[in-house]
């Protein structure tokens, strides 16, 4: 067992970790504030390749593995989680699936544009009665001669207004249940899709959520992912690989957190010493320490597992399960460890603690990982 990273994902880790703070750092408070969308930073991600990190170069990408990711995501997330989930969902949901099962049409029409960051994409599963029962779509696509006809409204959809390419998953035959849902790509500016406002949300405000409607979009049968009847499992195969991500977020977040704590408790004194120094607060420094490193191990582990080829489904759910938690837990202590300041926008980690709640809820919430990681458990139950 090997503990070390390459030389090449040092390298992207530390590419990340400059990048944030040189370009996202400076405007993270304000944007969070204004909720404005990080247009000129995204773009620069794409430039550096982070925006397609796991697809292939002769598509636009990178070409890198998802231990390499990981290290990125979490770095990028450390300083502002929302430019965080913005680059996961394009390179986790949107560019991950349409390579491994995308024609090659879809391929270079569109995943050559959004891995190359020149477009941004969306992935599209949820809606007002299909949260974490993903098999209750709506949404409807009707054959009409070589296109299909999409009616419905989408929720909660992360890049839903600044995105040009949206991955919609909609029901092709009712009477086959699961087996009858597919998924369409469906380009911005099409006639009869429109967007609803943006969410006003408690956290990662800068990345933009909202509503979609459909009304007779007509889309070509050239923009099926996969195969008609295969979009429910082109949506399970793909958060699979998008939990990962989420759990990446979620440590930038914890480890944010404890890195706010630990520089705090060196400066601020109390019963003429630092509070670093007080028993209580070196309890409360540990154990956020020890969840940081078991949730960095299991988001590891998974994306090891991943790149090898191995099954990794029971990993990814754990490593969301629990990177999401610590992420609560660490941003909560690292308030109480800032006592009042913890409280104002002034120290951050108020808004750390803001964005770590959304990492228990999408890409399957805390309840649905441990339902799929029962489920694989039982599997292997002989």
């Amino acid at each position: 067992m090997n503990f070390e990273f390459t030389e090449e994902q040092i390298m992207i880790q530390q590419m990340a970790r400059d990048f944030a703070h040189a370009e996202i750092a400076p405007s993270a408070v304000e944007r969070d504030l204004t909720g404005e969308f990080p247009h000129e930073i995204i773009a620069k991600m794409g430039e550096l390749g982070l925006m397609g990190m796991m697809v292939s170069p002769d598509y636009g990408g990178a070409g890198l593995d998802t231990v390499s990711y990981v290290l990125a995501m979490a770095e990028i997330s450390k300083v502002d989680a929302s430019v965080g989930v913005i680059m996961s969902v394009n390179n986790s949901l949107v560019c991950w699936g349409l390579e491994h099962y995308g024609s090659d049409y879809v391929k270079e029409k569109y995943l050559t544009e959004l891995a190359s960051g020149r477009k941004l994409g969306a992935f599209c599963l949820s809606e007002p009665e299909a949260g974490s029962d993903a098999t209750n779509q709506n949404t409807t696509a009707d054959k009409d001669g070589d296109h299909y006809l999409i009616n419905g409204m989408k929720n909660w959809i992360t890049n839903g207004k600044n995105a040009d390419y949206y991955l919609v998953v909609a029901q092709t035959d009712r009477a086959k249940a699961h087996k009858g849902i597919t998924t369409f790509i469906v380009e911005k500016g099409m006639p009869g899709f429109e967007q609803a406002k943006k969410e006003d949300k408690l956290g990662i405000r800068s990345s933009d959520t909202c509503s979609l409607s459909f009304e007779n979009v007509r889309v070509p049968k050239e923009n099926i992912v996969w195969e008609e009847g295969k979009g429910f499992n082109f949506a399970m195969a793909t958060l699979n690989g998008g939990r990962i991500g989420i759990a990446a977020q979620a440590l930038g977040i914890a480890e944010a957190s404890l890195e706010a704590a630990l520089k705090y408790s060196k400066q601020r004194k109390s019963f003429g010493t630092e509070i670093i120094n007080h028993q209580a607060i070196q309890f409360k420094l540990a154990d956020m320490a020890v969840k940081v490193d078991a949730a960095r191990l299991l988001i590891l582990q998974a994306a090891a597992m991943k790149d090898a080829g191995r099954p990794f489904v029971k990993e990814a759910a754990m490593a969301k399960l629990y990177a999401s938690k610590i992420a609560v837990d660490c941003a909560l202590e690292a308030i109480q460890v800032h006592g009042g300041y913890g409280y104002v926008r002034e120290y951050l980690v108020e808004r750390f603690l803001r964005d770590a709640k959304i990492t228990e809820i999408y890409e399957g919430t805390s309840e649905i990982q441990k339902i799929v990681i029962a489920r694989e458990l039982l599997k292997s139950v002989s």
